[in-house]
């Protein structure tokens, strides 16, 4: 068995492992904790009653809800009621912590805001808006353009007690470190933050190093940090194992440089250990409690590089 397929067998990628003792040397434990969310499309449109009951078994006491195409709980909640889901959440010990919506886009969020304030859920996460495939001054001033038309949506999400988070799509205007930094620089309120996933930046050739700069330049401007990586991708199907290398410890990515910096920042966000499956819409491994179980494994992971 050569190096790599023995390392994938322990769940551990050849870049995890190859300088996470460094920087875990550097990060030692200091009282950091991780804040874990579940995101309910890992189980893909599996019902409510086997997922919520999972969600403290990895760790997490908050979940993160997602529509279809990539689950179908935010329409699960409706069906049931929300006084039965919010009974549902109390039954098992978990908080709504995120409502993903990249199918209203940022825009859009104010149609769904009003049940996030019911619930208490802190945190809406869409995607950017606008032109793509810009670089320098052309990206700013685009950059610029949203922050502004962000401002009548981030005064509703403030009278809701809510942070609109963007995520760093792929093909995207705010896909780019650049991009991510000028968001932060431009915004009108606290209230716009970052949802950062570095299978994305993986794409524009960020390498370990750059994830922890990153992180320490957005600083607590982060409000998910997604342990998602690369790996062989997301876009076609591929065997289960080649899959599985989008999540913390499978593929090449070392998170090393980016835990250390996340407890460097006392990073007070949330983390998300996530991937996804082919095709949309499936949990990334058949039953709730495998998929629970590869959670629990890719946390572990993070949890020795603290």
């Amino acid at each position: 068995m050569n190096r790599r397929l023995f390392l994938q067998q322990l769940g551990l990628g050849v870049g995890a492992v190859a300088s996470s003792t460094h920087f875990a040397l550097a990060a030692k434990k200091s009282g950091f904790q991780f804040k874990y969310i579940v995101g309910s499309s890992m189980y893909g449109k599996l019902p409510l009653s086997e997922i919520l009951p999972d969600v403290r078994k990895t760790g997490a006491g908050y979940i993160d809800i997602w529509p279809k195409v990539h689950g179908n709980q935010r329409e699960q909640m409706e069906e049931m009621g929300h006084d039965k889901f919010a009974a549902m959440l109390k039954q098992h010990r978990v908080k709504l912590g995120c409502l993903t919506h990249y199918d209203l886009g940022p825009f859009g969020l104010g149609k769904d805001m009003a049940a996030a304030k019911k619930f208490g859920c802190p945190i809406m996460v869409c995607g950017g808006s606008g032109p793509k495939n810009l670089k320098g001054a052309q990206l700013k001033a685009a950059v610029k353009e949203l922050a502004e038309k962000m401002k009548p949506h981030l005064a509703v999400a403030e009278d809701h007690g809510v942070t609109i988070a963007i995520e760093n799509h792929g093909n995207n205007l705010i896909d780019s470190p650049d991009s991510l930094k000028w968001l932060i620089e431009l915004r009108s309120s606290d209230n716009l933050k970052i949802a950062l996933a570095p299978y994305h930046l993986e794409s524009l050739d960020v390498d370990a190093k750059g994830f922890g700069r990153l992180i320490e330049q957005l600083d607590n401007n982060i409000a998910i940090y997604y342990a998602w990586q690369h790996g062989m991708g997301c876009a076609k199907k591929l065997p289960k194992e080649q899959e599985l290398l989008q999540m913390p410890g499978r593929g090449d990515l070392d998170f090393a440089p980016s835990v250390a910096a996340l407890k460097k920042i006392n990073y007070r966000g949330f983390t998300e250990i996530f991937m996804h499956p082919v095709p949309r819409g499936i949990p990334i491994l058949p039953t709730a409690a495998e998929t629970t179980a590869e959670i629990n494994r890719g946390r572990n992971f993070l949890e020795s590089l603290i």
